[in-house]
């Protein structure tokens, strides 16, 4: 009876156990083994995948340049749409001028009123050197006034500000710039103004002759038909030349001065009935759409310049001279590249030490 006994407890313990407990170790030890290399490349991303992450990261810390409310790109769609509209207006008006020709007596109208009338006989042929540098610097002026009066009116956050030394209204440094070139370009026009009714020269931009008007009407038409009016600049302008001549010298620079000086710290601020008759606001309404005004002008005039005989009207202006040579057109690339110059040198970095020697420059 004492055999039968030690088998059965020897055999069903010693088997089941070792199986068991063999068996499945090996494989719970090898499973994570072959997982390892699958956790480790989850880890560490691919090259690719983190430089794409990399980008997309930077593409959403990149925010657009905005210019007032908008941003570039919209500005240029807006841009691109106004041109396409421009140009289709352009063709009807073209279109409709040389019907218009077509109509009794206008072609009578156009032989009778050419374009332009005769000069005095005071007035001399061609442009002095005053005239040349006044003109330069007449757009050098204009060009930094039209940047820093963008500046003055969207920049929401200006890089620096002015505080004048005997005390006053601290304001951004691009006012202070803005009220500087200001002075220059109405120190220079009052040398040009002076020069011009000094030499005699007034003449060809103040109208003589009621005969300006249905001469300007003819150089109009002339000019919306695609078939320019025949002048000769260097001796005379035609009517409608002169009248905008007449307008931007007599007209809008004295109402750009006139408001921009009752929007400017020096205008007195206690003057209650003055500033009844004139309130600031108005003097925003008008001074603003002025600027619109010089640069359209500016556009159509630089225009007309190259699209009626190039190099012969600049040598007018800048050689001195009435040759067709190319020493105006190099002399205006020379004052181009001055005024560029002059666009990039404005920055408050530069602008700044000059600043201080008036004033107290400081970043709040």
């Amino acid at each position: 009876m004492g055999k039968p006994a030690a088998k059965a407890t020897d055999k069903p313990t010693a088997k089941p156990a070792a199986k068991p407990a063999d068996k499945p170790a090996a494989k719970t030890s090898s499973a994570p083994a072959k997982k390892a290399p699958a956790a480790s490349s989850a880890a560490k991303p691919s090259p690719a995948a983190a430089s794409a992450k990399a980008s997309g990261t930077a593409a959403k810390k990149k925010e657009p340049t905005m210019i007032g409310s908008k941003s570039v790109g919209q500005w240029a769609k807006l841009g691109g749409l106004g041109l396409g509209g421009l140009i289709v207006v352009a063709g009807i008006l073209v279109l409709a001028a040389r019907g218009l020709t077509t109509l009794p007596g206008v072609p009578e109208f156009l032989e009778k009123y050419p374009g332009e009338y005769a000069l005095p006989e005071f007035v001399d042929d061609g442009f002095p050197a005053w005239a040349s540098w006044t003109h330069f610097l007449n757009v050098f002026f204009m060009v930094l006034i039209i940047r820093s009066g963008l500046q003055v009116r969207y920049q929401q956050k200006p890089p620096a500000f002015y505080t004048p030394k005997k005390g006053g209204k601290k304001i951004s440094i691009n006012l202070w710039f803005h009220t500087g070139i200001d002075l220059f370009w109405l120190a220079n026009g009052v040398v040009f103004v002076v020069l011009l009714f000094a030499s005699g020269h007034w003449a060809r931009i103040v109208p003589t002759s009621w005969e300006v008007f249905p001469n300007a009407v003819s150089a109009m038409l002339q000019y919306a038909m695609l078939d320019w009016p025949t002048e000769h600049g260097w001796v005379n302008y035609n009517s409608l030349q002169q009248l905008m001549y007449f307008l931007v010298v007599f007209v809008a620079a004295p109402l750009a001065a006139i408001t921009g000086v009752r929007m400017s710290e020096w205008w007195p601020k206690d003057a209650a009935k003055l500033n009844k008759i004139y309130p600031a606001p108005l003097a925003r309404a008008i001074h603003f759409p002025t600027m619109i005004f010089f640069v359209v002008f500016i556009i159509i005039h630089v225009f007309l310049v190259f699209a009626t005989g190039m190099r012969q009207n600049l040598n007018h202006m800048y050689g001195g001279s009435d040759d067709v040579s190319w020493v105006g057109f190099i002399w205006f690339v020379a004052s181009l590249a001055v005024i560029v110059g002059g666009w990039f040198a404005a920055r408050p970095m530069l602008l700044a030490p000059i600043a201080n020697m008036f004033g107290r420059v400081s970043s709040r």
